[in-house]
């Protein structure tokens, strides 16, 4: 007998992660749907897509409800805005969609019986007291800060994902995903290297918030992509860290940005933004250890692509 071909539906398909997400699916064989309402998305990421048989694109607001024809195996719920520059610019459409787009995404998991998934963020630590932060560590978030507005609603969809999961027995998981970059990333989303590879390209001052000691671990893209994966095809229910360990600070992070695009741009310093994390690590125990999952990308290699995108992204720009 022929096996049934999985359909899987993501929101926020668009994105630079959901984008990445829907090209997996499809390589692994699934049929997938993307959703998306395209005020941070673009479907340049999904162009090559699009003449697919086995993809389909719907621009739709997930806070609203979500009808898909036929059945549904899989929904992964990574629908919302993801940098501070979007997050502060779009405050109630980033909770709505943390909640209100959270509970129609698992409405439609309980009606298709599929199994879901939520993208939840190493944001739910907040500042964190603890470093490496383990899933354990229930976190140091401001609820009434400028960030707060991401922070809570990602920590909300997580106790709304446990709670469908719990009373309506959803087939659930949620994977914590640590500072990602790669191909796809917006070059004004106001994230770190995307905005030190565009000001080094484009020859001008690097901007540093702070003294640039502050840490971040930064994960390309493909590695995260496949401990997501692997998370969803797994048996854990609980969170998951899923990042790259290896911390680096900010300044540190535009200097190696200079020489590897050969710039002769300056670092200058600038005001640190209200409640930014002094340091973020993940504690990838768990991912090692239940999802057989490790970063493999060094930072140079992941860095080299980036850079390579960015740079036709901005010649495209030129033209």
């Amino acid at each position: 007998m022929a096996m049934k071909t999985p359909h899987s539906v993501v929101t926020g398909g668009a994105g630079f992660l959901g984008s990445h997400l829907c090209d997996r699916l499809l390589r692994e064989g699934h049929r997938v749907t993307a959703i998306d309402n395209l005020i941070t998305g673009d479907t340049r990421n999904i162009a090559h897509l699009m003449g697919s048989p086995e993809f389909v694109f719907v621009k739709h607001d997930v806070t609203n409800y979500i009808f898909i024809d036929g059945p549904v195996d899989y929904i992964l719920h990574f629908a919302s805005p993801a940098s501070p520059i979007d997050y502060l610019k779009l405050p109630i459409q980033t909770l709505k969609v943390g909640s209100l787009g959270t509970h129609k995404a698992l409405g439609l998991a309980k009606e298709k019986h599929a199994r879901f998934l939520l993208a939840s963020t190493s944001e739910v630590y907040g500042d964190p007291l603890i470093h490496p932060q383990p899933e354990s560590y229930w976190g140091n978030v401001n609820p009434v800060g400028s960030r707060g507005v991401y922070d809570e609603a990602k920590r909300f969809a997580e106790a709304m994902t446990m709670a469908y999961h719990r009373y309506h027995r959803v087939d659930t998981r949620i994977v914590r995903i640590f500072n990602t970059y790669g191909p796809r990333m917006r070059i004004n989303d106001g994230r770190a290297i995307p905005a030190f590879i565009s000001q080094a390209l484009r020859g001008e001052d690097i901007t540093v918030f702070g003294a640039g000691s502050q840490t971040r671990s930064v994960c390309y893209v493909d590695d995260l992509i496949e401990g997501i994966y692997r998370l969803l095809m797994s048996d854990e229910v609980m969170p998951t860290n899923v990042g790259n360990p290896e911390e680096i600070s900010m300044l540190d992070l535009a200097k190696e940005i200079i020489a590897l695009t050969g710039s002769k741009s300056q670092i200058v310093f600038t005001d640190l933004p209200e409640d930014d994390p002094k340091v973020r690590k993940p504690d990838t125990t768990k991912a090692e250890q239940v999802l057989n999952w490790k970063a493999a990308v060094n930072r140079r290699e992941g860095l080299i692509k980036t850079i390579e995108y960015i740079e036709r992204h901005l010649n495209r720009l030129r033209n």
